[in-house]
């Protein structure tokens, strides 16, 4: 099946109708006509850190609203979609086989880093879904195992999205949406899709091991939370990836990658 990281748009911003977001909103909306209609969909989000990696296993998990200071309808919003308890244990097993440390949370609700984006994609809420913690270790070399651990799976059809942000300096987004050239940004994001289309796995390993000495990548993630679910991804994938998207969110240029 297929793997995809994007960058999943500010809080709730992308279905509130937010002007600066119409171009993820398009893009995100028409990406499932590119896909095989998976069977089951999991995400590696932003949103979720533990100290060692959690697999939701609920049945059917909630909402959680984990953003701040907009209208009120942004805490009405709903994705009920179903859990996987079966498929939740199949990956923990997975992960201790490859000595990954990994356990089941059967209370964790759904983040944005999920039903955001999903509610754009799948708005009919209709396949289960599964969300996968990062480790709060932050580290290059624990995501990039995450997502090797997981590749057996790759003969089912599963959706695995990772679900972060490209760019992620807060304090250099324009909330009013005006897009504006930042060579740093763009130094960044040009090296990213040039390693993830690489064709051969180690190199793209060995890269993103050593991704803090990319051009300005400690300007375009101050802290690397939303760039480590394309670790996951990368991990993941036996094979290069292609660009699908690059364009503005939030006035900073970001893509989205899928294999």
């Amino acid at each position: 099946m297929s793997i995809v990281y994007f960058s999943h748009g500010g809080g709730p911003l992308p279905i509130l109708g937010d002007p600066s977001h119409a171009k993820m909103n398009a893009f995100m909306t028409e990406l499932p006509k590119s896909l095989e209609e998976p069977e089951a969909i999991v995400v590696f989000s932003a949103h979720w850190e533990e100290n060692t990696i959690q697999v939701q296993s609920g049945e059917e998990p909630g909402i959680l609203y984990d953003y701040y200071g907009f209208p009120k309808e942004a805490y009405q919003l709903q994705y009920p979609c179903k859990g996987h308890p079966v498929l939740a244990n199949r990956i923990v097993e997975l992960l201790k086989r490859e000595g990954v440390q990994a356990a089941l949370n059967p209370r964790r609700p759904y983040d944005h880093g999920s039903y955001i984006p999903l509610k754009m994609m799948y708005p009919k809420a209709n396949i289960p879904v599964v969300q996968i913690s990062l480790h709060r270790n932050l580290d290059p070399f624990t995501h990039l195992a995450l997502g090797k651990a997981l590749q057996p799976l790759l003969r089912e059809k599963i959706l695995f999205i990772g679900s972060g942000f490209s760019f992620h300096n807060m304090r250099e987004f324009d909330f009013s949406g005006v897009e504006k050239e930042d060579p740093k940004n763009n130094d960044f994001q040009e090296l990213l899709s040039e390693i993830c289309c690489v064709e051969e796995y180690e190199p793209r390993w060995n890269a993103f091991l050593k991704w803090k000495e990319f051009p300005y990548a400690k300007y375009c993630h101050p802290r690397e939370e939303h760039l480590l679910p394309l670790l996951v991804c990368a991990g993941l994938a036996p094979s290069k990836g292609k660009k699908v998207f690059d364009d503005y969110i939030l006035g900073k240029r970001a893509v989205a990658i899928l294999w």
